[in-house]
């Protein structure tokens, strides 16, 4: 008994140190991007930096303003989830409440593989093909720009939230199921005024998931939306991204510019700590 207790407080002891450790790097990623992006904000001015619409860190008169930024990386993730969460949801819902097993089985593994592929390879596939083919189909002059991003994410981010969502109604008691059918509802108004609301922390939090992973991802999208630092005007315009800005001038850069990409690292981190806690904030909300 006692070397039962001894081993539990052991085992305890070691989560405990795991959690302080996760937060700790959390806090010190945090202080670290304050105290390196504060002084390119200071030096900048705020309303300057964040209100600007030219970015020009190379020229001799040099511009730091990343509204244009800041307007790319929300409607990108904005249409990514538009696209992403109805089409990750309904499939998370087919293959938890309707497809056969082997059905379910092989979707799964397939769904594992798409989130195994590597984020070059996503920009690679969608510079080759999706690229070409928005420029054939819509007849524009490139075929680089905000719509292309927009897709490649919506299809980066189906795999979180179909797993996440799946895992999430498998969860829901079966009890909960048979009741509504002994009172005479079908089985799609089971799943869909039943399954859902009851597992709908679960798919809340695959959603979550998936802006997050839309925000972050810098590879596939500079690789596809021309990476140009223009201002969203329209699906077909070249643009540039808060997490690609950082990535293709962070080699070579110096001075205020490096501390400019600093203070845009903050900034997206800071959209994305808003995003959280907004989103737990609604869920909270409608717990109680």
């Amino acid at each position: 008994m006692k070397n039962n207790q001894i081993i539990e407080k052991v085992i305890h002891g070691i989560f405990l140190m795991l959690g302080i450790i996760s937060v700790c790097c959390v806090l010190l990623i945090t202080a670290y991007l304050i105290v390196a992006g504060i002084p390119a904000i200071r030096e900048i001015g705020l309303v300057n930096f964040l209100t600007g619409k030219e970015w020009a860190s190379v020229a001799a008169e040099p511009k730091f303003g990343i509204l244009p930024f800041i307007l790319t990386s929300i409607y990108g993730t904005a249409g990514a989830i538009l696209i992403g969460v109805p089409i990750g949801f309904l499939t998370a819902v087919y293959l938890s409440k309707l497809a056969s097993p082997r059905v379910k089985s092989v979707m799964q593994s397939a769904v594992s593989l798409l989130a195994g592929i590597p984020s070059v390879v996503y920009g690679l596939i969608g510079m080759m093909v999706l690229v070409p083919g928005i420029r054939r189909m819509f007849d524009v002059p490139d075929g680089a720009g905000l719509m292309a991003a927009i897709i490649v994410l919506a299809i980066m981010i189906l795999p979180s939230i179909i797993k996440m969502s799946i895992t999430a109604l498998d969860a829901v008691p079966k009890e909960y199921e048979d009741a509504s059918l002994a009172l005479g509802a079908t089985s799609i108004e089971t799943y869909f005024r039943v399954s859902v609301p009851a597992a709908k922390s679960g798919i809340a939090a695959a959603v979550v998931l998936g802006v997050g992973r839309a925000i972050g991802e810098a590879m596939a999208v500079m690789m596809v939306a021309g990476n140009a630092p223009n201002m969203p005007d329209s699906l077909f315009q070249s643009v540039r991204f808060l997490t690609t800005a950082v990535a293709g001038e962070m080699s070579y850069s110096s001075g205020l510019q490096q501390q400019a990409l600093f203070s845009i690292a903050l900034v997206l981190f800071i959209f994305i700590m808003v995003i959280n806690i907004l989103l737990n904030f609604i869920l909270k909300r409608e717990k109680e």
